[in-house]
């Protein structure tokens, strides 16, 4: 198993370690240059936020000047991004979470040091982009005091080959108790999410139904 680490994200390795072949889209390095230099020429003013909505609340491997609990109105979490290599395999397919339209989903803003931002963005699109996943918008999301920043979120891609439109709790659930990928099992991903909205004090009913229809398959199995 392979741990995702700023090492292994810098140095190129994170994109040689990921089956590549099993990725009908998977971006080139120009690809992914390409569509970061886009994204990036459209920062708007004031410091670099990066909204966090699954793995970057518990593992974001970037340095931070601050960091809140925030929210994204407009958008909630779905498991609707097939896995087949990350934490799943085209025999096994995991899910992944990324964003779709509707409701409201609560996460951590990151604010970036500014001389180290467009560094750390770059490493991000990486980490995101690789495979052609997301859409990488700049949102405005909600602190936890109240004020308003504008935020890099990335939301699902619908036209992507790997965008599922089933993502109910239940096919979810069912999924991710068997899946298994480069980065370790599927329920591993799941489990640190709900671990990590719970440390904050956060509840999204969605992920805790699907905590609870894989703990069920899990009772069954056993």
């Amino acid at each position: 198993m392979t741990i995702l680490t700023r090492e292994n994200l810098s140095n190129g390795s994170f994109r040689n370690r990921m089956n590549m072949d099993a990725h009908p889209a998977w971006w080139s390095d120009e690809r992914v240059e390409a569509s970061f230099a886009q994204a990036w020429a459209s920062r708007p003013k004031g410091p670099a936020w990066v909204f966090g909505y699954g793995s970057l609340i518990w593992n974001p491997l970037m340095p931070f000047e601050a960091q809140h609990t925030a929210t994204l109105q407009g958008w909630h979490r779905s498991f609707c991004l097939r896995s087949i290599s990350g934490r799943g395999s085209p025999e096994r397919p995991g899910r992944v979470l990324s964003l779709m339209p509707g409701g409201f989903v609560q996460g951590v803003a990151l604010r970036l040091p500014e001389a180290e931002a467009q560094g750390e963005v770059r490493m991000l699109w990486t980490r995101e982009m690789t495979g052609g996943g997301y859409l990488p918008r700049w949102q405005p999301v909600q602190l936890e005091n109240g004020e308003s920043v504008t935020a890099i979120t990335f939301v699902a891609n619908p036209e992507h080959p790997q965008h599922e439109h089933d993502a109910c709790a239940e096919t979810v659930a069912r999924l991710v108790a068997v899946a298994q990928g480069v980065f370790g099992p599927n329920i591993d991903y799941v489990l640190s999410l709900d671990q990590a909205l719970r440390e904050r004090g956060l509840h999204d009913p969605y992920v805790e139904a699907i905590v609870r229809g894989i703990r069920d398959a899990q009772q069954v199995e056993g």
